[in-house]
C-alpha cells in the first residue's frame, strides 16, 4: 500500500510487454511511475496462454537491442518480458498481485482501487491490451458431449491426436488451430468460417514468413499506403492462386490501413485439400452433433474456437469506456492513435499495436511519446484517424507531434537508415 497522499505521475495498468515498456520510458523521462499487475509475475495475457502459443512475426523482429529472445513460443515471450524488467531495473516499480478493481477519475487525476489499497496518479496508461477477453459465440447446447476450447485455453494439443475436430474462425487463431490439428494428427478436420482474413500463403514457418523487414523497407522507400496496399495485395493474390486456395481469398482488397499481414501456415496449406470447409457459423450443439448455419451437421469430438478476442475495460468506472468491446470502437474514441478522447490524461497504447509490425518496436515508439506528452515536450492532438498506423509509419505520424523524441534535423535520416540497412538477422536498436 502506498503512503497516504502519495500521487504518482503515471499509473500503468498491466504488467505485460506494454506495461514494462511504458515503465521503461516513464523512468527515462524522469517520471515517477507504478505498474499494477494482477498476476504474481509480469507477463500479462502471455502469462495466461498455453505454452504452444507463439508470435505472428519473426523472432528477430520481436527482439529489440540486446534483450534476448531464444524462441517464438509463450515461455520465450515471458522470458523476454522479464528481461525488460531486469535490463532496466524495473522490479521496484511493479506491484504484483495488484489487479485494478476500479479506475475512476479523481479530480484532475486517477484513483485505482486494488486489494492492497488505492493508488493515485496524474495520468493513466491502460496497458491491458486490446485483445484480452476470449470470444466464444452464444449458441444453444443440448446434452452436448463435444469438448470445447478457445485457442487461449487449449493446454494439451496432444488431445487432438486421432480425434474428429471442428475449428471455427477465419483469422490468425483459427489458422494456428488448424496447424495444431495437423501437427498432432487429428483424424478429421472440419473448418467453419463466416469471413476470412488476409494471410500470406507460404511453405515457410511463420517465424520466417512473418518477417516485417520487407514492409519496413517499402515504407522507408517512400511508398504511400495505397502503393503499399497494391504491392502487397498483388503478391497475396498470386500466392493464393499458386497454392490453389483462391476460394478462401477475402472479397475485399488488401489495405494496410485496415488489414493485418498474417503469415501463412505451411501445414494448413499442405493438408488444405483434406479439410472439410464450410462458409458458416455454429448454430447449435446437441450430443456430438454440431449444426452449422449452412444446414450441414457434423459429428465431432472437439470444437476449437479460433474466434479471437474482445477488449475488457470493465475496470473503468466510466460506463462509456467500460462498454467498449472492439479495437475499432476504442480507436474511434482515441486521438493521435492512442490518446483517449474521454479523458485527456488516459492512454491506450494497444490501439497502436493493432496493425502490421513489431510489438516491442511499436510499444517503444508509442510509450516514448506518451511520456514526452506528459512531460510537456510533445503536442499530441485529438485527431481521430479511423485506420491503423503501421510500423515505421508510426514514426512519420509522431515525429511532428513529438519534437523532443524526433529532432527535426536528423530523425528522418536516422530511421530511414535503420529501416533500410539493419541486417535481417539483427534486431532493431531500442528507440
Amino acid at each position: 500500500m502506498e503512503p497516504a497522499g502519495k500521487r504518482f505521475d503515471v499509473a500503468i495498468v498491466g504488467g505485460g510487454l506494454a506495461g514494462v515498456v511504458a515503465l521503461t520510458y516513464a523512468r527515462r523521462a524522469g517520471l515517477e511511475a507504478i505498474v499494477l499487475e494482477r498476476h504474481g509475475r509480469v507477463g500479462g495475457l502471455w502469462r495466461d496462454l498455453p505454452a504452444w502459443q507463439d508470435i505472428q512475426i519473426s523472432t528477430v523482429d520481436w527482439a529489440l537491442g540486446d534483450l534476448p529472445l531464444q524462441g517464438a513460443t509463450q515461455p520465450h515471450i515471458l522470458a523476454n518480458i522479464e528481461a525488460w524488467v531486469e535490463r532496466f531495473g524495473l522490479a521496484d516499480g511493479i506491484r504484483l498481485n495488484a489487479p485494478v478493481q476500479l479506475a475512476r477519475r479523481d479530480g484532475s487525476g486517477w484513483a485505482m482501487s486494488t486489494p492492497h489499497g488505492v493508488v493515485h496518479a496524474r495520468h493513466l496508461v491502460a496497458a491491458t491490451g486490446v485483445h484480452n477477453a476470449p470470444v466464444i459465440p452464444q449458441l444453444a447446447r443440448a446434452a452436448s458431449t463435444v469438448r470445447e476450447f478457445h485457442s487461449s485455453a487449449l493446454r494439451e494439443p496432444t488431445m487432438l491426436t486421432g480425434r474428429d475436430v471442428l475449428v471455427v474462425g477465419g483469422g490468425a487463431s483459427a489458422f494456428d488451430l488448424l496447424e495444431l490439428c495437423f501437427q498432432h494428427g487429428a483424424r478429421r478436420v472440419i473448418w467453419a468460417f463466416r469471413g476470412m482474413r488476409w494471410f500470406m500463403p507460404s511453405r515457410k514457418p511463420k517465424q520466417i514468413a512473418g518477417s516485417v523487414r520487407g514492409f519496413a523497407r517499402m515504407q522507408a522507400s517512400g511508398l504511400s499506403a495505397d502503393q503499399q496496399s497494391a504491392a502487397i495485395g498483388a503478391d497475396l493474390r498470386s500466392r493464393y492462386e499458386k497454392f490453389e486456395i483462391a476460394e478462401i481469398m477475402p472479397t475485399h482488397d488488401f489495405d494496410v490501413r485496415h488489414d493485418q499481414l498474417i503469415p501463412g501456415r505451411p501445414g494448413m496449406l499442405e493438408h488444405y485439400a483434406s479439410i472439410e470447409r464450410h462458409r458458416a457459423t455454429v448454430d447449435t450443439i446437441a450430443g456430438n452433433v454440431v449444426t452449422l448455419s449452412n444446414g450441414h451437421c457434423v459429428e465431432v469430438e472437439l470444437l476449437l474456437w479460433g474466434t479471437g478476442y474482445s477488449i475488457d475495460l470493465s475496470y473503468f468506472e466510466s460506463t462509456e469506456i467500460a462498454a467498449i468491446r472492439t479495437v475499432d470502437a476504442l480507436a474511434a474514441r482515441c486521438g493521435c492513435i492512442f490518446r483517449s478522447l474521454d479523458a485527456t490524461n488516459l492512454y491506450f497504447p494497444g490501439v497502436g499495436l493493432d496493425g502490421i509490425g513489431s510489438a516491442p518496436w511499436a510499444y517503444s515508439l508509442l510509450c516514448r511519446s506518451i511520456m514526452s506528452h506528459i512531460c510537456g515536450t510533445a503536442r499530441l492532438d485529438n485527431e481521430v484517424l479511423g485506420h491503423k498506423v503501421n510500423h515505421f509509419d508510426i514514426i512519420d505520424y509522431l515525429a511532428p507531434r513529438d519534437p523532443a523524441s524526433y529532432p527535426a534535423d536528423h530523425w528522418r535520416a536516422h530511421y530511414r537508415e535503420i529501416a533500410l540497412n539493419t541486417l535481417d538477422e539483427q534486431p532493431y536498436s531500442i528507440p
